[in-house]
């Protein structure tokens, strides 16, 4: 594929929300001339912005499948909504969904009002999770903004089909219509129900039961009662979140060794948490044997270490960039480091009288402030 292409595909994504948006937003205020269009349009949004969504999050290093009890690392964040609620939201939203296809189907003069009202009250409890998803990652918003696009684009929609549907019942011949329900009950709210400009009053009041109902049938499929709740409560990082998940483990993505580190633990073989520049992190020997060798030439060399680092830091950033993510490219660098950490290792045995000494003490908190002590005296 062409550079060329790549960027009109790239630019076709970026391009594709933004022109949903603007579509569903003149829907409030304008009918739509091509029918067609329109559902094709109303379908593509929650498939794109979904997606849009989920791969968005993943370049935030929002980790999904990640609970808030689980050790991340560096910038990662844990789940904003919690596992054990994804059945929950998911019903409520394919209800909502549901009652929104209904009532664009369905001639709304030739439908009971009272379903009429059930489909806009199933819309609500759709809404009703945009929102708190939208109050979810509020805090993040500087980096989340696009992940708020989804939920506006739904509101845009439900707007409009309820706008529609209301204007629809009024333009119609009161006369024509069905005297709807054999049920005298239901024939009763039927007719109480006239009044299309208070079907969206009604789908409030309409809206907690039909959620009640819900809950108890998610109960029966094993659900746990307040799975609503703990959905967005049993996370941590976010605005609803009230859990304190574990403080995350530092890797320095631009050191090779660093980022070796983080690799599958039976191949690169952690040996405990350090510290490196004010942050935990996972410290193995190949680690340490490098950190140790580079204290060897700083003190011994000053002017070829400055040389040899700054080399490294020309060469090294974009190798360690590109396998910071991935715990398999970490292992091949880890294991291609193996002669260098060898050699050394041999160098430290030739010049150091303690050398293992020398090694078990890098990234220890108390070499930092033997050091200071070190400096403050001289």
């Amino acid at each position: 594929m062409s550079s060329a292409a790549a960027m009109l595909i790239i630019l076709a994504c970026l391009a594709m929300p933004a022109v949903l948006s603007f579509y569903n937003f003149l829907g409030i205020f304008r009918e739509y001339r091509n029918r067609t269009l329109k559902y094709i349009m109303w379908i593509l949004t929650p498939v794109l912005g979904t997606l849009e969504t989920v791969i968005f999050m993943s370049f935030m290093d929002v980790q999904l499948d990640q609970a808030w009890s689980e050790q991340l690392v560096n910038s990662q964040l844990h789940q904003p909504v919690w596992t054990g609620g994804w059945l929950t939201l998911g019903l409520i939203c394919l209800i909502g969904i549901l009652g929104a296809a209904i009532l664009t189907a369905c001639d709304v003069n030739k439908t009971p009002p009272l379903v009429s009202v059930l489909c806009m009250a199933a819309m609500y409890l759709l809404l009703a999770v945009q929102v708190l998803w939208s109050l979810q990652v509020v805090n993040h918003v500087e980096n989340m903004a696009p992940c708020l696009v989804l939920p506006m684009n739904l509101f845009f929609i439900g707007i409009t089909i309820i706008r529609q549907k209301i204007k629809e019942w009024n333009e119609a011949d009161a006369h024509a219509r069905p005297d709807f329900g054999k049920n005298r009950w239901i024939r009763a709210m039927n007719r109480r129900l006239m009044q299309a400009e208070k079907w969206p009053l009604w789908a409030f009041a309409f809206a907690l039961p039909l959620l009640g109902i819900l809950l108890l049938l998610l109960i029966l499929l094993g659900q746990e009662p307040d799975a609503l709740i703990k959905a967005w409560t049993n996370t941590t990082d976010w605005t609803l979140s009230r859990q304190t998940g574990p403080q995350n483990i530092y890797f320095d993505e631009h050191y090779l060794c660093t980022a070796a580190a983080g690799g599958h633990r039976r191949v690169v073989k952690p040996l405990r948490l350090g510290v490196r520049h004010g942050h935990k992190v996972v410290v193995n020997r190949q680690l340490m044997i490098a950190n140790a060798f580079e204290n060897v030439l700083e003190e011994r060399t000053p002017a070829a270490h400055r040389r040899i680092r700054s080399f490294y830091d020309r060469y090294g950033f974009p190798v360690a960039d590109l396998i910071r993510k991935n715990q398999a490219a970490c292992d091949l660098v880890y294991l291609a480091m193996k002669p260098a950490e060898w050699l050394f290792l041999a160098v430290l045995y030739l010049v150091d009288v303690h050398p293992e000494n020398r090694i078990a003490l890098q990234y220890l908190p108390r070499q930092k402030e033997q050091a200071k002590k070190e400096a403050e005296k001289k």
